[in-house]
C-alpha cells in the first residue's frame, strides 16, 4: 500500500520535466510549482477527516476505498490536457491519499505491542520510501518503454487497483477479527485500552483537546518544518539537477533515486533507534532524542549544499537529509501512537496535516526564492538556507514533546 502511495505521489516530479509532458502540456515554473504543491494542500487539509473516518468505520474498509480512489485518479491524470485538469486530478489524489498513513498508524497500534511499534512503523514507512525511491527511475524507464507519460500514469493506476484488492483480502482492523490469528498471538499482542470507536458527538471535544496540547502543537510545528525541507527532494531536486548540473533523463533520475534510497536505510535504523532509545531512556526522552538529533544533522547537511559545488557532493548532502529525515520518522509515528489512544488515526491526521502544509509551502516557495535571487544568482542558496533553517526549528521543537501524556483529558498539555 505504502509503495503504491509514494509511487503515485512522487512520479509527477519526474514526469513534469520529461519531453513527452512538456510537449503535450507546456507549463511555466510557477504553474509546475502550483501543480506539485496542490497535492500536499488537499492531502494536508483532509488528514483529520480521513483519519477520524477510519477510526470510526474501520481501517480495512476505509483504506481499501482510499487506495481505489487515488489509483483511479492517478489513471485519470494521464487523460488531462491542460493545467486546470491536472490541478483538479492532483487535488483529488491528495484527498484520497490523506487517510493512508493515519489509518496505517491506527492498525499498528492495534496489532503491535508498545515496545515494537517504532520498528513496525518504520516498515510501513519503508514501503513508502521504497516507492518514492524507485519512482524517479521507474517513471523515467516507463516513459521510455511505454512511449510517453500518459500510459505511465495509466499503468500506475492499474497497479494501485491490484494493491486495493490485496489489501482488502489480507488486512483486518483487529487481531480478534482475523481468521489466521491464533489465541496465543492475540494474547501476546494484547488489546489497547479504550479501543471503542469514536462517536460523532465527541468530535468537538476531541479537536479542543488537540488545540490544548502543547506536545501535539510542537509535534505539528516540527512536522511542518521537516516537510518544508524534505519536500524539496521529491519535487524540485530533479529539476535542480537538470538545470544546474545538466543531469537529464536516466542520469538525473538515478541521482534522485540514490538520495531517496538513503531514506529507506533511515527508516530501518530509525525504527530500531526509537525502540532502543525508549527502552533505555524511557518514553519521555526516548521518543524525542532521535527526532532532535536527526533534524539537526539534516539542517547541517543542507548548509553543506551551500558550500559544495560538485554535483555528487550535492547529492551526498541531499542523501544525508533523506537519511536523517527518515531516521526520525518512526519516533514521530511512535509519539502519535503513544498519545493518540482510540483516536490514533485522527491524531496522526492532525499532525500530518501540518506536515503536508509544510510540503505544499515548500513546493510553492522554491520557485519564488529562485525568482527573488535571480538577479545575483543567489536563488538556489536561499532555497538551501530556508530548508536548513526549517530542520533546525523542527529539532528544537521536538525537545518540548512529551509522549508520556496521552490525549485523554483536558489536562493533557
Amino acid at each position: 500500500m505504502a509503495f503504491s502511495l509514494y509511487l503515485d505521489r512522487v512520479c509527477l516530479g519526474e514526469i513534469v520535466k520529461s519531453a513527452s509532458f512538456t510537449r503535450d502540456v507546456p507549463l511555466s515554473k510557477e504553474d509546475i510549482g502550483s501543480l506539485l504543491g496542490s497535492f500536499f494542500f488537499t492531502y494536508a487539509l483532509f488528514q483529520v477527516p480521513a483519519g477520524w473516518i477510519s477510526d470510526r468505520f474501520g481501517a480495512r474498509r476505509m483504506l481499501t476505498g482510499y487506495i481505489l480512489a487515488w489509483s483511479i485518479l492517478t489513471g485519470v491524470t494521464g487523460l488531462m490536457t491542460g493545467f486546470a485538469g491536472l490541478l483538479l486530478a492532483r487535488l483529488g489524489c491528495g484527498i484520497a491519499q490523506a487517510g493512508a498513513y493515519p489509518t496505517s498508524s491506527a492498525v499498528i497500534r492495534r496489532w503491535v505491542r508498545l515496545d515494537r511499534r517504532g520498528f513496525a512503523s518504520s516498515l510501513v514507512s519503508f514501503g513508502g520510501r521504497l516507492g518514492g525511491t524507485l519512482a524517479p527511475v521507474l517513471t523515467a524507464l516507463a516513459i521510455t518503454w511505454l512511449g510517453g507519460w500518459r500510459p505511465t500514469m495509466w499503468l500506475y493506476g492499474a497497479v494501485g487497483l491490484l494493491v486495493a484488492f490485496l489489501y482488502w483480502r489480507t488486512v483486518r482492523d483487529r487481531p480478534s477479527e482475523h481468521p489466521g490469528c491464533s489465541e496465543d498471538e492475540k494474547a501476546h499482542i494484547g488489546r489497547p485500552v479504550d479501543d471503542h470507536r469514536p462517536e460523532v458527538r465527541d468530535v468537538a471535544a476531541t479537536l479542543l483537546l488537540y488545540c490544548q496540547s502543547r506536545s501535539l502543537w510542537l509535534n505539528s510545528v516540527g512536522q511542518f518544518c521537516i516537510n518544508i525541507g524534505w519536500a524539496f527532494l521529491i519535487t524540485w531536486l530533479p529539476t535542480y539537477l537538470k538545470e544546474k548540473h545538466g543531469m537529464e533523463g536516466a542520469n538525473g533520475a538515478w541521482m534522485v533515486t540514490i538520495v531517496l534510497a538513503m531514506g529507506m536505510l533511515g527508516q530501518l535504523i530509525g525504527g530500531w533507534a526509537t525502540d532502543f532509545s525508549v527502552r533505555h531512556l524511557g518514553l519521555r526522552f526516548g521518543r524525542i532524542l532521535p527526532i532532535s538529533v536527526a533534524c539537526t544533522i539534516a539542517g547541517l547537511a543542507y548548509l553543506g549544499c551551500t558550500v559544495f559545488t560538485g554535483v555528487w557532493a550535492i547529492v551526498a548532502c541531499c542523501g544525508i537529509v533523506s537519511l536523517m529525515t527518515d531516521l526520525g520518522n518512526p519516533s514521530i509515528w511512535g509519539f502519535m501512537q503513544d498519545v493518540g489512544g482510540r483516536n490514533t488515526a485522527t491524531v496522526f491526521g492532525w499532525a500530518n496535516m501540518w506536515g503536508n502544509l509544510g510540503a505544499s509551502v515548500s513546493s510553492i516557495m522554491v520557485p519564488k526564492l529562485l525568482a527573488y535571487g535571480s538577479a545575483d544568482g543567489s536563488g538556489q542558496q536561499l532555497v538551501f538556507y530556508a530548508c536548513a533553517t526549517s530542520f533546525f526549528i523542527a529539532g528544537a521543537a521536538a525537545l518540548g514533546m512529551d509522549a508520556t501524556r496521552p490525549l485523554t483529558s483536558s489536562a493533557a498539555r
